[in-house]
């Protein structure tokens, strides 16, 4: 007996399997480790949560979307992984973990668990510790959460105006 096949059963069962492959993988995610893949830093799951609550902290969410939902922790160790030097990814990787034990003494919770007024206060605080490797830890975030929130898909879109150069057409200008 000759079985045939209808085309429409054929490709819904292809799509289903191609959907599984693409799936798959999702599924065996090893934790503990970084969501993303890092060349030359090796943070660990709780860092990368840890740096995600630092960046939304310096970056809250409020009418325009927050450092959480633009994913700027993740920019942060893209950006110290690809463009520091050795010396800055290995004062990082310290001065994250210095920073996880410092806040957590200063806090009496873990930095995630606290509540944002004294999270902010506690950022205030961190010109004031002798540590020097959570100073460059901090400026560094600090300073790679602004350019990663200013050169993302929303705020170049939504809230810069750029015009082409040479610019629009004044005829009220007077060229002298």
């Amino acid at each position: 007996m000759k079985k045939t096949i209808n085309r429409r059963t054929a490709l819904r069962n292809m799509l289903i399997i191609a959907g599984g492959t693409l799936v798959l993988p999702a599924c065996f995610r090893q934790s503990g480790k970084a969501s993303i893949d890092l060349a030359n830093l090796s943070i660990s799951e709780a860092d990368e949560a840890l740096l995600a609550e630092l960046t939304e902290t310096l970056i809250p969410a409020t009418d325009t979307p927050g450092s959480e939902e633009l994913l700027l922790h993740l920019f942060v160790l893209k950006m110290v992984d690809d463009c520091h030097s050795p010396e800055d990814q290995q004062a990082f990787a310290k001065g994250l973990s210095a920073f996880a034990n410092w806040s957590s003494a200063e806090l009496g919770v873990p930095f995630g668990d606290a509540d944002g007024d004294s999270r902010a206060e506690l950022l205030g605080k961190i010109s004031e510790n002798d540590d020097e490797d959570l100073k460059q830890f901090f400026s560094i975030t600090k300073r790679r959460s602004i350019q990663g929130y200013m050169n993302s898909q929303y705020v170049m879109t939504n809230l810069v105006k750029y015009e082409l150069v040479p610019g629009r057409y004044n005829g009220y200008a007077v060229a002298t």
